[in-house]
């Protein structure tokens, strides 16, 4: 490691960390990044990018199980469990070497190695069992997170499963009990369901999805029901006990009984926590609070010269957050004019199951408790040509709009490719669109976004096709 000064050194290659440092580069930063495992962090590696490619193939496996409904014809489907493993983690790899290669046509220093705060400017990386000092002006932490578990809970990686080991299973279980329904969850119970095994859903909370707006929570609840997985809500797992090759989960039900459900394997969807241990933040007077490192919407962590971006720095743990975040910082850190910072009500939210969810903004009732009147639209699938042509005619697109000013305060969706829709109310939220600008707008048939337009429409009593 010939360089030891640098104007930013960024702490975590993750999808924040990585950004933050390409930006810095181009606006003529020096800037180092330090990674102690995997470049493109979890997202990359075991998050986001592989979880995609597993449910490809159990999409892929669900149309082929309903053939016919196309008019075709397959005798039988099977599946190689190590074969589709290892394309998820080829996909994986082909990622991770595709960050190494832009940090080098960036001129970014990579240092693989672990990264602790030493005093203002300065940090210690230990690699290879040497410690080298760097020294910079300004440090961004972007060390992100990891599943959380509690002390009842925990994960053994044979048994019971975090995302890590839900994502290169060595046998398929039979039968599968997955605690939390948030993204996480209901996209691995959706895997493993459409691969065959029976697969039962604890959520503590009232419905499924409970980010989400409750209409969708509901209708996704049925969806789920409908392809056969077990939903139980308002209940906890108390206590678990193991076997050589099954689980059993205590499961305390809303109304304080407790009963008991064995299966093959069990995954912990509860929550994500901050990595934030060994960093030197406690004695670098940066301030933690549950498990993750308070920061202002720039990024700023009331420590001069340090700052923090991504899952590190709390809610919402997503990727592209994190990487706008990363944007963002740097370009303060540089002295960019005209910049504006973090709005997380313009940050969409993806959930990858069958259906998929999709959403942006405030949900009805959100909109309603801060003292909003709301006009509210809804378009069906059923009513859209292109959704029946592809054989999904279930899920809906609602948007939420002030009734007074016509701004668009909320868009939810679920449906086939509403992961790939979402970005249509972004942008207008970015643009502060109103109804009539979206009323305007064309939209090309047949598709599926039709029905944004349809349900903007709706809110208004003008819908055509429904």
């Amino acid at each position: 490691m010939s360089e030891t000064k640098f104007d930013l050194i960024v702490i975590g290659a993750g999808p924040g960390g990585y950004v933050a440092a390409i930006r810095a580069a181009q606006l003529g930063l020096k800037t180092a990044i330090i990674e102690r495992e995997h470049l493109g962090g979890i997202c990359l590696n075991w998050g986001c990018i592989p979880t995609k490619a597993l449910l490809r193939t159990s999409e892929i496996k669900h149309y082929l199980d309903n053939a016919t409904d196309f008019g075709l014809s397959v005798k039988e489907v099977g599946f190689d469990l190590k074969k589709v493993v290892t394309r998820s983690r080829k996909v994986a790899g082909q990622l991770n070497a595709g960050v190494k290669g832009l940090l080098k046509k960036n001129k970014v220093t990579t240092i693989m190695g672990e990264a602790k705060l030493k005093g203002k400017g300065k940090i210690t990386v230990k690699a290879d069992g040497k410690t080298t000092e760097l020294q910079a002006k300004d440090i961004i932490l972007a060390t992100g997170a990891r599943a959380r578990e509690l002390p009842h809970l925990k994960a053994d990686g044979k048994l019971v499963w975090t995302y890590k080991h839900a994502m290169t299973p060595e046998v398929m279980p039979k039968s599968l009990l997955v605690v939390g329904s948030g993204a996480i969850g209901v996209e691995f119970a959706s895997f493993y369901r459409d691969m065959g095994a029976e697969v039962t859903i604890i959520e503590m909370m009232d419905r499924v999805l409970p980010v989400e707006d409750e209409d969708v929570s509901a209708f996704a609840k049925k969806q789920f029901e409908k392809q056969g997985m077990k939903i139980v809500l308002g209940a906890s797992v108390e206590k678990i006990d193991t076997k050589s090759d099954s689980v059993t989960a205590h499961i305390k039900g809303k109304d304080g009984k407790t009963t008991q459900l064995i299966v093959d394997r069990m995954i912990l969807a509860i929550g994500i926590t901050g990595n934030v241990e060994n960093l030197g933040l406690e004695e670098a007077g940066v301030k933690v609070d549950r498990g993750h490192v308070v920061a202002d919407e720039w990024g700023r962590t009331g420590v001069d010269g340090i700052w923090a971006i991504g899952d590190i720095s709390g809610p919402p743990w997503l990727a592209h957050k994190a990487s706008h975040e990363g944007v963002i910082a740097v370009e303060k850190i540089a002295g960019v004019k005209g910049l504006h910072p973090m709005k997380k009500d313009l940050i969409p939210g993806c959930t990858y199951a069958r259906p998929q969810v999709a959403s942006v903004g405030l949900t009805e009732k959100q909109a309603k408790e801060a003292g909003h009147k709301v006009k509210v639209g809804k378009f069906p699938f059923i009513g859209n040509g292109k959704a029946i042509a592809l054989g999904e005619p279930e899920g809906f697109i609602k948007t939420v709009f002030d009734e007074k000013t016509g701004e668009l305060l909320g868009a939810h969706m679920i449906g086939a490719e509403v992961t790939e829709l979402i970005q249509g109310y972004a942008v207008a939220k970015s643009l502060e669109t109103t109804e009539a600008e979206l009323m305007h707008t064309i939209f090309p048939h047949p598709t599926l976004s039709e029905m944004m337009h349809e349900s903007v429409l709706d809110a208004y009593d003008r819908a055509i096709h429904y």
